[in-house]
């Protein structure tokens, strides 16, 4: 769990709830469901037209990662990289195909495959440096849903405001309902714009750092499997994948 994500998102609700109450207002006040309903059902639909069913489905799958990261496996890569090139160097390159199928990490796996099929180190770098690129295009297409949603987000609740206003205007000769609508108004415009830069675009911000993380991951481990591929010394697979941690 990423506690300070989680700190984050509560000190900015709690900052406006506070606000509200110190100048005399009432939580109650900011509740309106069918400014919420406008402004989020609106938002997604928007973004959903844009973006794609595809890339919208794993948004909404990966926004778990800006509060509970992926866990790091650094150093069980470490060793078992150490482990692998000490092996190779002992009994050839083949002695990797067994440990290539159990790997969980696909794309180690597929490096690993291209070592064992005796690919060379330049080789195996493009191939896998081909994949890196497919990799951050995919990724940063969806990391970029919540950016868009972020963007949708005030002016759709801008719209609400505007509808609010309009259900004003058709209720003039009767002052008890009056209160409804201006509060759906300007409380649909909170709704977008706190949306909008208190949830969406942080989650859009580190889902792009998590996926720039993971490109440079990749870049380092392409360096240490054509280094295994090319025989290198075990201390300079260590030192990489030192240097990767540090």
């Amino acid at each position: 769990m990423d506690w300070g994500s989680v700190a984050g998102l509560l000190l900015a609700l709690g900052g406006i709830v506070a606000g509200q109450m110190i100048e005399g207002g009432h939580i109650g006040s900011l509740l309106q469901p069918a400014a919420l309903l406008i402004v989020v059902v609106g938002t997604l639909g928007a973004v959903l037209m844009q973006s794609g069913l595809r890339n919208f489905t794993r948004a909404i799958a990966m926004a778990r990662y800006a509060f509970v990261p992926p866990d790091d496996d650094h150093g069980r890569l470490s060793r078992a990289f150490v482990f692998w090139s000490n092996m190779v160097r002992r009994e050839g390159l083949l002695s990797l195909e067994r440990h290539c199928e159990r790997e969980s990490d696909p794309f180690i796996r597929k490096g690993l495959g291209l070592i064992v099929d005796g690919v060379d180190a330049a080789r195996l770098r493009l191939v896998l440096e081909q994949d890196i690129n497919i990799y951050e295009r995919r990724e940063r297409a969806v990391a970029r849903v919540w950016e868009l949603a972020g963007g949708y987000a005030p002016t759709v609740g801008i719209l609400g405001a505007v509808l609010g206003l309009i259900q004003v205007m058709e209720n003039l000769g009767d002052p008890t309902r009056l209160g409804a609508g201006i509060a759906v108004a300007f409380v649909a415009t909170v709704y977008g714009v706190g949306l909008a830069n208190l949830v969406f675009l942080p989650i859009g911000g580190k889902l792009k750092a998590m996926v720039q993380n993971e490109v440079g991951r990749r870049e380092m481990l392409t360096e240490v499997m054509a280094g295994l591929a090319a025989g290198e010394n075990p201390r300079l697979i260590e030192d990489r994948m030192a240097a990767w941690a540090a």
